[in-house]
């Protein structure tokens, strides 16, 4: 059986629930915080890509700094707003999780359950 992985911020609330619910299922797992262990822009767009997301899909818009680099401009691409989520990981919405060939976006935390 295939380990989870769940990208997280140890400080997000989200994250510490979703890392809860995986612990109590005794699942194995690892918790990767991704402020230590930065995303790289090809590990970010493969992981989106298991997930079926788009990096527009898990950006944070309530962000100050969303709006600073006025990301809601529907020209910039793809590949520019992944460029700014690995430079600003506080762009990133959280929990991601994996497991083997799937991943997913586990907001709210109780939707990582489709994972065990």
């Amino acid at each position: 059986m295939a380990e989870i992985t769940i990208y997280q911020k140890p400080t997000c609330s989200t994250c510490r629930e979703a890392v809860r619910i995986v612990r109590e299922s005794g699942q194995p797992f690892k918790a990767i915080n991704y402020y230590e262990q930065p995303f790289t822009k090809s590990r970010l767009k493969a992981l989106l890509k298991k997930a079926g997301l788009t990096a527009r899909e898990v950006l944070r818009t309530k962000e100050d700094l969303y709006k600073s680099l006025k990301l809601s401009d529907p020209a910039l691409s793809e590949d520019h707003v992944l460029d700014l989520m690995v430079l600003h990981p506080d762009l990133i919405q959280r929990p991601l999780v994996e497991k083997g060939d799937k991943a997913m976006l586990a907001r709210p935390a109780d939707t990582i359950t489709q994972m065990l």
